[in-house]
């Protein structure tokens, strides 16, 4: 994500941050959407007599990052695409990094400033330098193809992750994951006389993978070893257990196939809160028998304890609670019932959403709406009916209920009546027009 500065005038003109190339947001000025670092020294002026670092992080494809010397001192800033030193050749990165920070990042990676490794820059790379490095990185998606085909026809067991060209498109770098040794002398001979370059192969863990091939974790973020993560430590089951996590394996394994590296973020403050609480095996003993262990709250401090007897209920105790009947059982004494610690626990009151601003209620939409039934059967209801129906409801709002008994047959009966008298007009009306028609075209017919 770009900061706000990156966006637009309401005149569609590019606002500009002004960071000249160091911003950390990922999107603008170096670019570096993964393991990006923000220069935060970059505006601060160096003391009189102080030249700058001649050092400079320059970054690859997929985040890889190296060190290079700035021999001929060319004017370079974060952001510029230049053309180092390569093995053979040159090869083409972008400026990620520079001055006083590199410094802290070289000392983080264990390199020393007067290191041999540290190879030299040659020059900012011209638009004949940048041609060839983009037509050499439009390959590579066509050369890993074409390289797992090779894999599959001599039946190698390993996987072909990533393929990155250098910047003059003399040499590939072909990356790959393998559960053992490989023999792999023949397939560098069938890359090379495939693609006519120097080829290179380098093995990678499976974090190291997923964090060059990036992606999105089930918490919706990206990757944290894509973009921030570098020491990738060991993780284990049991940081899940001090964390009272279940031992799902699809929920605890990341894109990599391995325990996520997130569980280790918060072990050491699960590890404070854990010291004062007793191990899980032991057993309290009351005057009612003998209870273990069944689960725990760490934060809260509460925990649940059953009979072994009847373990149909879980009591609920403090952690002040545990350690006193701890206390007693190391006098050899029995403490009292659970039912006895249990019911001395104050339990806190919820606080419930109070209406103070004068809004409507959090929870109005939960309720479904009722569906108005359109009843169409009552429009086509006679008047009469309808009129004796209202006389109905009116008789029977201003009578008492004790009394309506007697007096609902008579309504009805009335009701009923007047119902059927408009039946037996309607019925004579339609016999006399049906014999006046009748009588009409026979006449017409003589």
């Amino acid at each position: 994500m770009a900061c706000g500065s990156c966006g637009t005038t309401e005149n569609g003109v590019p606002r500009g941050c002004k960071s000249n190339g160091n911003c950390g947001t990922g999107t603008c000025g170096s670019g570096s959407e993964k393991l990006a670092v923000f220069d935060w020294l970059s505006n601060m002026t160096l003391p009189s007599g102080q030249e700058r670092f001649d050092i400079f992080e320059v970054r690859f494809k997929n985040g890889r990052k190296h060190f290079f010397r700035n021999v001929d001192n060319l004017t370079i800033s974060m952001g510029d695409v230049i053309a180092v030193e390569g093995n053979p050749g040159h090869d083409i990165g972008i400026v990620s990094l520079a001055g006083e920070l590199v410094k802290v990042q070289m000392k983080k990676r264990n390199v020393p400033i007067d290191s041999e490794d540290i190879k030299k820059i040659y020059r900012k790379a011209t638009q004949k330098d940048i041609d060839i490095w983009q037509q050499a990185r439009a390959r590579e998606e066509e050369t890993q193809k074409r390289g797992r085909e090779i894999l599959g026809r001599l039946g190698l067991q390993m996987k072909l992750s990533d393929v990155e060209f250098q910047g003059d498109g003399n040499k590939a770098t072909f990356y790959y994951t393998a559960d053992a040794r490989v023999d792999f002398r023949q397939l560098i001979r069938d890359l090379a006389s495939a693609f006519s370059i120097r080829v290179e192969m380098k093995q990678v863990g499976a974090r190291q993978e997923a964090a060059r091939l990036g992606g999105v974790g089930s918490c919706g973020r990206e990757l944290c070893c894509s973009t921030w993560l570098t020491d990738f430590r060991k993780v284990t089951t049991a940081a899940a257990r001090y964390q009272q996590l279940s031992l799902n394996p699809l929920k605890l394994a990341g894109q990599c196939g391995k325990l996520k590296c997130c569980l280790n973020f918060e072990l050491d403050t699960y590890l404070d809160a854990l010291k004062p609480f007793p191990k899980q095996d032991v057993v309290l003993k009351t005057e009612k028998g003998d209870a273990a262990f069944v689960k725990m709250d760490i934060f809260k401090k509460y925990l649940w304890y059953t009979y072994k007897e009847e373990r149909t209920k879980w009591f609920r105790l403090t952690l002040d609670q545990v350690q006193e009947i701890i206390a007693l059982n190391k006098q050899n004494k029995k403490s009292s019932s659970l039912e006895d610690y249990e019911s001395d626990i104050e339990i806190p009151e919820k606080v419930d959403f109070e209406d103070a601003v004068g809004q409507d209620s959090l929870t109005r939409f939960d309720v479904p709406k009722k569906r108005k039934r359109n009843n169409r059967n009552k429009k086509r209801r006679p008047a009469t009916a309808a009129v004796a129906s209202s006389e109905n409801k009116e008789d029977k709002k201003q009578q008492p209920r004790k009394k309506v008994n007697h007096q609902k047959s008579t309504d009805n009966s009335s009701a009923s009546k007047t119902v059927n008298k408009n039946k037996n007009r309607r019925r004579n009306f339609k016999n006399k027009r049906n014999n006046q028609f009748k009588n009409g075209n026979n006449s017409q017919e003589k």
